[in-house]
């Protein structure tokens, strides 16, 4: 598969496996849909690749179960309540709300991967375990998770990924080799949309909504209602801009009593003012009206937003209000 962007990433994991020196632990840090659980497979296959050379070489029986998820020696954990079919390419689109217990991941999961990775392999040398949005384990499986990582059972690979990473304790912090994301740069996203069959004009503008994540830019190339769906909340979010608090209150309103999956809603008000503010330092943006001190403030106060709608029972009515004030 080819690896879009990352490229200082993957070489250093490319040479920590040829040199041996593989950390027991890694932390995948960055955005959603920037590519953390593509790289984290593909390096997973490298290991566990079957061809001498020219790994990962995509054909062999392990990199075919890897892909698929169904390796004996790859393990996956997820936030109970999201799907673990997670198998297609760049497939990181925000997942449906769900209750607040459903969101978590829970120490009968970690109890669960830790006797997992009490048995011998059964066809590597070794196991890979891939701990996806670990800032949703709950302080009961971290503490659990703390010992795996103090004392890890045989020859065992542990690979978090998270957005939050803030949200680890300190202690699994300072046991894990953190590894960093970014964005993807927008002519990186435009070739590659190009060369899938996405017309020009089509390709700049995705590429310029999507700010750097090339996820997202595949969910928009290959779904028009997620792209269409996304405008129209661009769209509403900028009629904000000029209207008077009561209008915004009421928009608020409109969106709780409709029952809007508020975090969706937060995520693409995430990427449309990200997207303006990159605009902004490259002088390419067409909104006048916002300074980057004003971008900044507002990306700030909805990233603080997003946060506390995920990991407490805020008030999202009183939540979105404050975005409104900051417009």
């Amino acid at each position: 598969m080819e690896i879009i962007g990352h490229k200082r990433q993957w070489d250093f994991l490319k040479k920590s496996a040829e040199l041996n020196r593989i950390s027991h632990a890694y932390l995948f840090s960055g955005q959603s849909q920037l590519g953390k659980r593509i790289l984290a497979r593909e390096f997973t296959k490298l290991l566990f690749c079957q061809k001498k050379q020219g790994k990962p070489c995509q054909t062999c029986r392990s990199c075919h179960d890897i892909q698929m998820g169904i390796h004996p020696d790859f393990i996956q954990v997820r936030p109970e309540g999201i799907s673990s079919s997670d198998v297609t390419p760049f497939n990181e689109a925000p997942q449906k709300e769900e209750s607040k217990s459903k969101k978590e991941i829970h120490i009968s999961q970690i109890r669960d991967l830790i006797r997992k990775l009490s048995l011998k392999p059964a066809l590597s040398p070794f196991k890979v375990a891939i701990i996806d949005e670990a800032h949703r384990l709950n302080s009961e499986a971290q503490n659990c998770f703390l010992k795996t990582l103090e004392e890890p059972k045989g020859k065992t690979i542990l690979i978090l990924i998270t957005e939050y990473p803030q949200v680890l304790f300190p202690t699994i912090l300072s046991r894990v080799q953190e590894i960093k994301f970014t964005l993807i740069s927008l002519l990186e996203i435009e070739n590659y949309l190009q060369n899938q069959g996405c017309p020009l004009e089509k390709s700049q503008e995705i590429s310029f909504i999507s700010a750097g994540k090339l996820g997202l830019a595949i969910t928009f190339f290959q779904n028009p209602d997620a792209l269409q769906k996304y405008k129209q909340k661009i769209r509403e979010i900028d009629q904000m801009k000029g209207a008077d608090f009561i209008s915004r209150f009421q928009y608020v309103k409109s969106l709780v009593l409709q029952k809007e999956n508020i975090t969706e809603i937060l995520n693409i008000w995430l990427r449309h003012f990200r997207a303006i503010l990159l605009g902004k330092i490259k002088k390419t943006s067409r909104y006048s009206q916002y300074s980057v001190h004003k971008l900044k403030g507002i990306i700030n106060t909805i990233e603080r937003i997003y946060f506390l709608l995920e990991r407490t029972n805020v008030n999202q009515r009183l939540a979105l209000e404050q975005i409104m004030l900051e417009l």
